[in-house]
């Protein structure tokens, strides 16, 4: 029996407004699974969203423990906030529900703070950015999470948000040259607003950028939503 056969095994859960992904992972964070993928269910409330995870379980072997990214505000396995899904989600226990319908513990944290663990050195001020359907962020001193950012909801320009210009419904309405100018600019003053040593930018939408990146800003794979995962029981 190999290292990965006996280690502790986590599945790891990537809940967005456009689709839901899942992967187990070995102690070290490193997958042993496929991920596995399904469109987020329309309307996305929680139950059928409960019911697309317990349909991608099935294909993802054993595991012993959860850790959940979902799209929102977070405390205590609690979802507080769900601008993309939908308002059912507000004061949902998410943690214990999951936790009854799998039989295993669970943690939950915000999607961009998970994909943050799967992606920050841990050294300096690390700043990450998720462009989805909606706009997320996760800050990171030496490696130590400054819980709920949530700077996609702040003033960014024209009496708008950094969601409202950035996000998916922006990116369809003024169309690709404008989103990546206003891209340019948010990056821009969000290095100078953290003094970010680096800047991570995850989701789905990065595949649309068309600009050179500044140095310190750096494109990370949709996977590390996944691979963040095992970093919710590093105090195990």
């Amino acid at each position: 029996m190999t290292k990965t056969d006996k280690s502790i095994r986590t599945l790891a859960v990537d809940i967005g407004g456009s689709g839901i992904k899942v992967m187990v992972l070995d102690e070290d964070g490193q997958p042993i699974t496929e991920r596995g993928r399904v469109e987020t269910p329309q309307p996305p409330k929680p139950e059928p969203v409960l019911a697309a995870i317990a349909s991608l379980v099935t294909e993802q072997g054993e595991f012993d423990r959860i850790s959940v990214g979902f799209p929102g505000v977070v405390s205590n396995g609690i979802t507080k906030t769900a601008v993309n899904l939908d308002p059912d989600w507000v004061e949902f226990d998410l943690a214990n529900t999951l936790k009854d319908r799998l039989g295993k513990p669970v943690r939950v944290v915000n999607d961009a703070d998970m994909q943050g663990m799967g992606a920050i050195s841990g050294k300096g001020v690390e700043l990450v950015i998720t462009l989805g359907t909606g706009f997320g962020s996760a800050l990171f001193v030496d490696g130590k999470l400054v819980p709920n950012l949530e700077a996609g909801h702040h003033p960014f320009r024209k009496g708008e948000t950094y969601e409202q210009q950035l996000g998916r419904v922006a990116l369809d309405e003024v169309g690709q040259k404008r989103w990546n100018r206003r891209l340019e600019k948010a990056i821009a003053i969000l290095l100078n607003l953290f003094s970010c040593d680096c800047l991570y930018l995850g989701g789905g939408n990065t595949k649309k950028i068309t600009f050179e990146l500044p140095p310190r800003v750096t494109i990370v794979p949709n996977v590390s939503g996944l691979l963040g995962g095992i970093a919710l029981w590093r105090d195990e």
